[in-house]
């Protein structure tokens, strides 16, 4: 019997293989559960502040006027990222991918870092603090003094390697 090992397969990103089926480009952010549970005491307080002026029917809807501006603030957060062959869009910021030079992936750990000390003041945010990783896309327009969008992904292999297949810094 030979005890000659057999190399492993290759490891998969946590995404899907990169050269995988082509992939819509559209990501959805919404705000954290625990976003949701804080604004519970805003509709208590809805409720508590109406209830000595109208009574339980005011109170009923001091909660609902509490809920209702929670579900339109934590809305509010939620964006849509879409890539295109021609585009990439956040929200309504439009980046043509013609200008893009190069894209790379920010861990989570490297997050801070990035985003602090190694931030230059004209790049472009886009950034959700409940989603950790994020992708670096630099670009190459002299008429746009914007060096760089950093946006949050959760899936920021996947972008970024498509980003790359759809632009010219192949």
């Amino acid at each position: 019997m030979s005890s000659a090992t057999h190399p492993s397969p290759p490891q998969q990103p946590a995404d899907g293989p990169a050269d995988g089926p082509v992939w819509d480009g559209r990501e959805t952010w919404w705000p954290a559960v625990t976003s949701w549970l804080s604004w519970l005491p805003a509709v208590a307080g809805g409720a508590l502040i109406a209830l000595p002026i109208w009574g339980e029917t005011g109170a009923l809807v001091g909660a609902v006027v509490g809920a209702l501006l929670a579900v339109g603030v934590l809305l509010s957060l939620s964006w849509t990222t879409r890539l295109s062959d021609e585009e990439f869009r956040v929200g309504r910021a439009r980046l043509p991918l013609d200008v893009v030079s190069g894209v790379d992936v920010i861990a989570r750990q490297e997050r801070r870092a990035a985003l602090g000390p190694g931030l230059d003041a004209r790049a472009h945010l886009a950034i959700r603090s409940w989603i950790g990783p994020a992708v670096r896309i630099h670009l190459d327009d002299p008429a746009d003094p914007t060096p760089y969008w950093v946006v949050s992904s959760r899936r920021p292999q996947r972008l970024a390697s498509e980003i790359r297949r759809r632009s010219r810094c192949r």
